[in-house]
């Protein structure tokens, strides 16, 4: 269970603020003091990881008042009410309103420290548990999961949720080993449309004079073989979605009738005159830019069009260096579930090379890694080193990059391995609070993101 340390504290008089302060910092915690339950309130969002201390009289809002906008806020955020000696029917109600507890006037400091670290308890495990849930909630839901927690996989992701179940046809754009099977088959599952068919076709695997039989079927009897109906693709993938990756290989024949299906939403057979109508949708993957494709004769202008409704670009694995410590761990954890192996942690040294390697192989290559790395044990750097040639290191990158890129990544894998604790984080990179938080506000890593 993460461990927390956050406090807001609340009274309009100084001297009891900067008392309470130093009690409060003295027992370790992150003491923040306040004067008005309206500043108060600026610093709460759901799932603030800290508690509140309040005094029941204040300026302005109330503690009873503030307790009941707390609540609004995040129900179950532990405050606890101090209270004078008047007051403590006061207290009672508050109690009743949703207080965690209250502490008469005066207090020990012992009393305040003990009641302050049962509340954080408390906090830690509610929020755990919501985390919890929300992981089960994750895993359940349909579609495969697209990891990374740079700038450009959470716009990728955004933007999937908001077209995934729209029915548009959508064009992915990626290096190889990026990731573009998977896009598409998070966009099918996060649809209307996961109930039926996901159906793929590697179009520059299919032999060009069977390509079209592929795709659109034939009639028993269309050409010689033919001794049977067979069920093409497009029909296959009725109330789905199919995927055509590699479409910047399809002859050019073939995407004269595809452009019509796509126009049209039916189709016929081989060998038929009859139209079938469809329901589908179409989800288009290459590896190069089609519009300079067309321009050269190699990919038809009329189709690049109707497909560009919507373009999806996966940035390749060089480009979001800070996912690889995230990933890489990712793949650790599938490839020793896979192989019943225990999963070792990488080293420093060998962190390093990762966030230095250029990744032509992309998110592929990088999984495949993993999986070697589970499989070689002690063999491993042999293997790193035989893969890591000259030309696949990044290029011009000074030192101090290289440095910052390093310390971030060792900072990214000891959260993740603590599941976002920070003591045990301080514990692991053997590094002082203030330093740790100093080094992740640097680099914009959030404790919450890694749980």
């Amino acid at each position: 269970m993460q461990e927390l340390r956050q406090v807001l504290f609340i009274d309009d008089e100084p001297h009891i603020r900067l008392a309470n302060r130093q009690t409060l910092e003295l027992a370790d915690f992150e003491a923040t003091c306040l004067e008005t339950a309206e500043e108060a309130l600026t610093f709460l969002v759901d799932e603030w990881p800290g508690i509140i201390i309040c005094d029941i009289r204040l300026p302005g809002i109330d503690g009873i008042q503030f307790l009941e906008r707390v609540r609004k806020i995040d129900r179950d955020l532990p405050v606890i009410i101090i209270t004078g000696h008047g007051d403590v029917s006061t207290a009672v109600k508050a109690m009743r309103t949703g207080a965690y507890d209250f502490i008469e006037k005066p207090y020990a400091p012992e009393r305040l420290v003990k009641t302050v670290q049962r509340a954080l308890e408390k906090r830690a495990l509610t929020l755990e548990n919501r985390h919890l849930r929300t992981e089960l909630e994750a895993h359940s839901a349909p579609g495969p999961r697209i990891i990374g927690k740079t700038r450009q996989v959470r716009q990728l992701r955004a933007t999937i949720a908001q077209l995934a179940d729209t029915g548009a046809d959508i064009l992915v754009m990626g290096e190889t080993g990026t990731g573009k099977e998977l896009v598409a088959r998070s966009l099918h599952e996060h649809s209307s449309r996961r109930s039926k068919n996901f159906v793929a076709i590697n179009c520059g695997a299919v032999p060009e004079s069977m390509i079209e039989d592929e795709l659109f079927g034939h009639e028993a009897g269309s050409f010689t073989g033919a001794e049977s109906v067979r069920i093409g693709k497009f029909e296959h993938a009725a109330g789905g979605t199919l995927f055509l990756d590699e479409i910047e290989t399809m002859p050019l024949q073939t995407q004269v009738r595809l452009l019509r299906v796509l126009q049209e939403r039916s189709l016929e057979r081989l060998g038929s005159n009859t139209v079938i109508s469809l329901d589908f949708r179409v989800v288009a993957a290459t590896k190069i830019d089609l519009r300079q494709a067309a321009d050269k004769g190699k990919f038809r202008e009329d189709l690049y069009y109707r497909l560009n409704v919507v373009t999806l670009e996966i940035p390749p694995l060089r480009k979001r260096r800070d996912d690889i410590p995230l990933l890489f761990h990712h793949f650790l954890l599938v490839a020793g579930h896979r192989y019943q192996r225990e999963v070792p942690l990488p080293e420093k040294d060998q962190m390093n090379v990762l966030m230095s390697y250029n990744w032509p192989g992309n998110v592929r290559e990088l999984r495949n890694l993993a999986e070697r790395y589970v499989l070689l044990g002690s063999q491993f750097d042999h293997s790193m080193e035989r893969m890591l040639s000259g030309q696949d290191i990044a290029e011009v990158t000074g030192l101090p990059e290289q440095v910052e890129c390093f310390e971030r990544g060792l900072i990214e894998q000891a959260l993740t391995t603590n599941r976002g604790s920070i003591k045990d984080t301080m514990a692991t990179l053997s590094l002082a609070r203030k330093t740790l938080y100093d080094k992740m506000c640097k680099y914009k890593l959030d404790k919450s993101d890694y749980k």
